[in-house]
């Protein structure tokens, strides 16, 4: 590896460090690759890590006997070209935020005739435009509460109308659509509006006196329904004493840490009041590094779009990286960024009130979901407790409608919107899974990979998603789940099957109670449930297919051959006209071609 730092060029780019069984160990930036690299080492006698780095950086440096680099054209490349492969490769020493969501913000634009308040997470054009949040929750509940306790125009389209709707039967609306409505009328229930998203305390107040009356009025349901929502809108703000005497705007980042977990606090000031708050946690692992836990969360936070409303960036520390961020930011937003470490005065009250609720959420008990959580970590020797979890599972019938599911938990929920469905083409079922993982390893660079996989099989399957991973260069915690086998057959008595765990070297039997092997049957029998679900519609539609095209006098043989080469009946919808012919000749070509014609002409 000396040779290769010798020969590095002073050019800015991101380097890798990596293991002897090729996996990548670290990514870094450098604006000047070979002055950064050599920043680690002592060239001479012997190569050997420079004593004054970090025991993180040294225990990583003293396990790399490869390096790789990229070359980019400055700093800011540098930045996004690192973030997003860290993301995708799961690097060991590199600290791996999920990605924030991006945060919705209110607006109104006070240009149109009867302004109406919008949801956007987006720039939208407009001098009139103003913007409120962002909100880490509760954005819809305080839109919707806007709507039903003030007569503002409801829809986008009831302007386009001639006559009051509903809306106006219900005294929901003025109907200036039907009627002449003073704009001086109308702009005080905006104003109104506006007050309440500055101070949501009031209009929680008007909602309190809401709810109450309906259950007076013994409308039990809406009630509850209103009581929901003041406690989702009650979540988005940390109440403060703090009264910065003035009508600033702020982002700030606060990020404490103990022995297990860190959290991540993030507060919103706007005009001088805290608007919202979102925090997340994060694991604290040997390899935890502080820098990039900042790094990671400012460049993952804001993304590669301009915020509706750009603030001035308060940490509640310094980190390495801040003048690349400074750089990246300024870049993003079309002008200088301003980020800094508040020392005194409000500013540094606000950052205290941040670490300080950080401690606090640290120091409350953990839910039961993340001690379980941590007691699979234990357990299987994962080097991190896993937040985002991915079970994967085939299904077929008879070699028929071959498909699998991938299913994802995270945060102690299957996250249904991130679930995905694969037609496969393999075979056998070590083909399958084969399959899918390589399909899900190509999505890593849009969708990064999760902190562990759980695979419905045993030790061979498991040894191949290493593999594969491995072959790629990534890094991954893998677990399978088997049937116990009783006289050659799977055991499945519910409530009393003792399926094998299967990680690393290790077998484990664990009993039929213990609330770990539980929980790992919960995720395989819900990736199972969404296999075959998917399998039964894929089934359904492709015997619906078939028989449309036995009927143009397609033979089920070929019909076979044809899923068996495109994958979907939509596949062979849209292949060419000589491929067809070399699979089931010309006059079967001819009448294929001729049905799906007939039937796009429907």
């Amino acid at each position: 590896m000396i040779e290769q730092i010798r020969s590095l060029p002073h050019q800015a780019g991101i380097y890798q460090y990596l293991d002897g069984a090729g996996r990548i160990l670290y990514i870094g930036k450098a604006k000047n690759l070979s002055k950064r690299v050599k920043s680690y080492f002592n060239l001479t006698p012997q190569l050997s890590p420079k004593i004054t780095l970090s025991l993180r950086i040294q225990k990583m440096l003293s396990e790399a006997v490869g390096l790789h680099y990229i070359i980019v054209e400055n700093e800011h490349d540098a930045l996004i070209l690192e973030n997003s492969l860290i993301k995708q490769l799961k690097p060991k020493y590199n600290i791996l935020l999920r990605d924030d969501k991006t945060y919705p913000y209110l607006y109104v634009d006070m240009e149109e005739p009867y302004p109406r308040f919008e949801l956007t997470r987006k720039i939208i054009k407009g001098k009139g435009i103003r913007y409120f949040g962002p909100f880490s929750i509760g954005a819809r509940d305080i839109l919707d509460s806007l709507y039903e306790l003030l007569k503002l125009v409801q829809k986008k389209s009831c302007l386009k109308g001639k006559k009051g709707c509903l809306f106006y039967q219900m005294e929901q609306c003025l109907a200036p659509c039907e009627f002449q409505v003073p704009r001086e009328t109308y702009l005080p229930m905006v104003a109104q509006g506006i007050e309440w998203i500055q101070n949501k305390r009031r209009l929680i107040r008007e909602l309190e006196t809401k709810m109450e009356f309906y259950s007076e009025s013994l409308r039990f349901e809406e009630a509850l329904v209103l009581r929901d929502r003041i406690e989702r809108i009650n979540k988005s703000e940390l109440t403060s004493q703090i009264d910065l005497a003035s009508t600033e705007n702020y982002d700030l980042f606060a990020i404490a840490v103990n022995e297990t977990r860190g959290c991540i606090l993030r507060l919103f000031i706007r005009d001088g009041k805290v608007a919202s708050t979102t925090h997340d946690f994060l694991p604290v692992t040997p390899y935890f590094s502080l820098d990039e836990a900042y790094e990671r969360t400012l460049v993952g936070f804001y993304g590669n779009e301009k915020p509706p409303i750009i603030a001035p960036i308060l940490t509640a520390h310094s980190f390495e990286s801040s003048d690349w961020v400074h750089e990246h930011l300024s870049t993003l937003f079309g002008k200088k960024a301003i980020l800094e470490v508040p020392q005194r005065g409000g500013k540094k009250e606000l950052i205290d009130l941040a670490l300080t609720n950080a401690h606090e959420l640290l120091r409350a008990p953990q839910p039961t979901n993340e001690s379980l959580l941590s007691g699979l970590k234990e357990l299987f020797e994962l080097d991190t407790s896993p937040i985002r979890i991915e079970v994967f599972d085939n299904s077929h019938h008879g070699g028929d409608a071959t498909v699998g599911a991938m299913i994802v938990y995270e945060n102690g929920r299957f996250d249904k919107k991130s679930y995905r469905s694969y037609h496969l083409h393999e075979r056998d079922e070590y083909g399958q899974m084969s399959e899918m993982l390589r399909r899900r390893i190509e999505g890593f660079a849009t969708n990064p990979p999760p902190d562990l996989w759980v695979l419905d099989g045993g030790a061979t399957l498991r040894a191949l998603a290493v593999d594969l991973l491995s072959s790629h260069g990534l890094y991954l915690d893998v677990i399978a789940i088997s049937k116990e086998k009783i006289d050659g057959a799977s055991h499945r008595a519910k409530g009393s099957a003792r399926d094998i765990l299967h990680s690393g070297e290790n077998t484990l039997r664990l009993e039929s109670s213990d609330k770990r092997l539980q929980f790992i049957q919960m995720l395989r029998d819900e990736a199972h449930r969404s296999a075959i679900t998917f399998h039964k519609k894929t089934k359904i539609k492709i015997d619906q297919s078939s028989k449309l095209l036995a009927i143009n006098g397609i033979t089920l043989p070929k019909i076979h051959k044809l899923i068996d080469y495109f994958g979907t009946f939509e596949g062979i919808a849209k292949s060419d006209f000589s491929t067809l012919c070399e699979l089931i000749g010309k006059k079967d070509a001819e009448s294929l071609r001729n049905h799906y014609r007939e039937t796009a002409s429907k």
